[in-house]
C-alpha cells in the first residue's frame, strides 16, 4: 500500500509564489537581506507557509474559568479525542508568559497509508483539516460511486479549485494529501438528496499533523486562537473602564480579548464592513457572554467625522466619531495574509500584492484623528511583507509627529527588519513573527539565545505576524 506524506507535495518557491510576486518578494527583501541570500530566504518563506505550525494556541475564558479549570476541561476532551484516533494523547501546557494561554503540541507531518477509496474536499475545508478538523458536508467535492458510511477513505484539498461539485469519476488535477478518515456519511447522503447535508462527513483518524478539534466544545471556555494575536491584544493594553475601538473586528477573536481584558467593563465598538463579518463577530461575543462590546457594519475608513460643528449622538452610537474619542485603538489592518498558514500554493498577484500598504494607510489615517492624546494605538498585519509592516512605521512616524512608537509588553517574538526606513532602536520596539531561520540569516544580536532546535523556537513557530504600538503626545 502506498505511503503519503509533505515531501509528496513540496514545491520550489518559483512554483510557490507567482512569477511577477516572485520578482517583488525578491527585490524587496534585498533591501534586509544580502543579495546573494534572497533566493534562500524566499524558499525558506514557501517552505514554512507550506506547513501549519507545530503547536495549537488556545486563549481562556478568564471572565468565567480560571486557567487550571480550562486545563482540567480541556486534558479529558483530549484524551476521549486521540484515544479515537490512536494517537498519543499531546499535553495541555500553560504558557509560560501568556496568563491565559495554553499550547498543544501538534504531530506531524505523519506517515500515512493511503486507502483504496479518495475523497477530495475543497482547499479551505482541507487547510482547516490540516489544522486539527474533521471534514464537514460541504466542503466534499468528489467521492467515489461506492462510497458507504463506515468506508475508510483518504482525503485529498482541490489545489486548483476546478472539481465539479459530486464528480464520482478520479479527479486528475493538482491535490493535496490531508490524511485519512473514516465516512460518517455515503455519497447518496452527500449528494443525493435534495436537502444539503451540513454535519460531519468525514472523521479523520489518521490525519497527515494531528491537532485538537474543538468544533463546538468548550466554546465558551477556549478560543483557538494563533499566538500573535493574542499577544496583540496583551499589547493593547486595554483596561476596565475605557473607551476602546477594534476597527476591522471580524471574526471576533481579539475583539473578545480586548473585552474580557477590560472585565467587560467600559465600553468597545467593534467594526466591520460587511454584514456576514458583523454576524460572526456577534456570535463569537455571545459565545463568551459579553455585553460591553458594541458591533456596528461600516467602513472605517469613513469612521472619523469629518466636521466637529454637527451634533453627533455620544458613544456607544454607530460611527462616524468626533475627533480623539477614544482611549485606545486597535487596527488589525487588512494585509495580504502572506503569514498565514498552512498554505500550498500562494495565489495572489503584484498588483493585489501592492493595493494593500495604501488601503491601510488611510485606515491609519482615521485611527490617528480619533485616539485622545496619551491614547494608544496598536497596528497588525498577518503578512510577512516589509512594506505592509516596517515600511508603514516609517511612514507613520514621519506623518504624524504626535506619533511614537512605545516598548512592547509581552514581548515574545523578534525584532523587525533593517532596510525599511526605521532604525535600529526602533526595530527593537517593534514586534515580528515569522521563520526564525530570516533572523538567524540576519545574526540579529536580540535573537542569538534562540536557534531554530531549542525550545523557545517551537514556541515562536507560529503564523507570520507583525506588531507596532504607537502611543499620541
Amino acid at each position: 500500500m502506498e505511503i503519503a506524506d509533505e515531501t509528496t507535495h513540496a514545491c520550489s518557491s518559483s512554483q510557490f509564489f507567482r512569477p511577477d510576486v516572485n520578482e517583488y518578494l525578491t527585490s524587496v527583501f534585498e533591501r534586509a537581506f544580502p543579495p546573494e541570500l534572497v533566493t534562500n530566504v524566499i524558499q525558506t518563506l514557501a517552505e514554512y507557509l507550506g506547513k501549519p505550525p507545530p503547536l495549537t494556541t488556545l486563549r481562556i475564558n478568564t471572565l468565567l474559568y480560571s486557567r487550571e479549570e480550562a486545563i482540567r476541561l480541556l486534558e479529558k476532551l483530549l484524551s476521549e479525542q486521540y484515544q479515537e484516533k490512536q494517537i498519543s494523547t499531546p499535553p495541555v501546557i500553560p504558557h509560560p508568559i501568556l496568563v491565559d494561554t495554553v499550547i498543544i503540541p501538534n504531530d506531524g507531518p505523519r506517515k500515512c497509508l493511503l486507502h483504496t477509496k479518495r475523497v477530495i474536499v475543497d482547499l479551505h475545508c482541507g487547510l482547516a483539516v490540516m489544522r486539527g478538523a474533521d471534514v464537514f458536508a460541504p466542503g466534499v467535492m468528489a467521492a467515489p460511486k461506492c462510497l458507504q458510511s463506515g468506508d475508510l477513505v483518504s482525503v485529498f484539498a482541490d489545489m486548483e479549485g476546478k472539481c465539479r461539485r459530486g464528480l464520482a469519476a478520479d479527479y486528475e488535477a493538482q491535490t493535496l494529501y490531508v490524511g485519512n478518515g473514516i465516512a460518517v456519511l455515503s455519497r447518496i447522503q452527500l449528494f443525493g438528496s435534495k436537502s444539503a447535508n451540513r454535519g460531519t462527513a468525514i472523521k479523520m483518524v489518521d490525519p497527515l499533523y494531528a491537532a485538537p478539534s474543538l468544533n463546538a466544545e468548550l466554546s465558551d471556555v477556549v478560543f483557538i486562537q494563533n499566538l500573535p494575536s493574542i499577544v496583540a491584544s496583551h499589547v493593547l493594553d486595554p483596561q476596565p473602564g475605557e473607551t476602546i475601538l477594534d476597527m476591522c473586528a471580524s471574526p471576533g477573536g481579539k475583539t473578545t480579548h480586548i473585552a474580557t481584558l477590560m472585565r467587560d467593563k467600559g465600553c468597545l465598538i467593534a467594526l466591520d464592513k460587511t454584514a456576514p463579518k458583523i454576524f460572526k463577530l456577534k456570535q463569537n461575543v455571545e459565545r463568551f457572554r459579553l455585553s460591553l462590546v458594541h458591533c456596528f457594519i461600516f467602513d472605517s475608513t469613513k469612521a472619523l467625522y469629518k466636521s466637529a460643528n454637527e451634533f453627533v449622538p455620544l458613544i456607544p452610537t454607530p460611527p462616524p466619531y468626533l475627533p480623539e474619542s477614544f482611549d485606545r485603538i486597535l487596527l488589525d489592518a487588512p494585509c495580504s495574509a502572506l503569514g498565514q498558514r498552512p498554505q500550498p500554493i500562494c495565489s495572489i498577484s503584484q498588483t493585489e500584492l501592492m493595493s494593500y500598504p495604501a488601503y491601510q494607510r488611510s485606515l491609519f489615517e482615521q485611527a490617528v484623528g480619533l485616539l485622545r492624546p496619551g491614547g494608544t494605538l496598536v497596528y497588525s498585519t498577518c503578512t510577512f511583507n516589509p512594506e505592509e509592516n516596517e515600511a508603514q512605521v516609517a511612514w507613520a512616524l514621519k506623518s504624524f509627529p504626535r506619533l511614537h512608537l512605545s516598548n512592547q509588553v509581552p514581548f515574545v517574538g523578534f525584532p523587525g527588519l533593517p532596510g525599511y526606513g526605521i532604525d535600529a532602536e526602533q526595530l527593537r520596539m517593534v514586534q515580528r513573527f515569522g521563520p526564525i531561520q530570516f533572523f538567524e540569516l540576519l545574526d540579529l544580536q536580540q535573537t542569538a539565545h534562540c536557534s531554530a532546535n531549542d525550545n523557545n523556537a517551537l514556541a515562536k513557530d507560529t503564523i507570520a505576524f507583525f506588531v507596532a504600538k504607537f502611543v499620541k503626545v
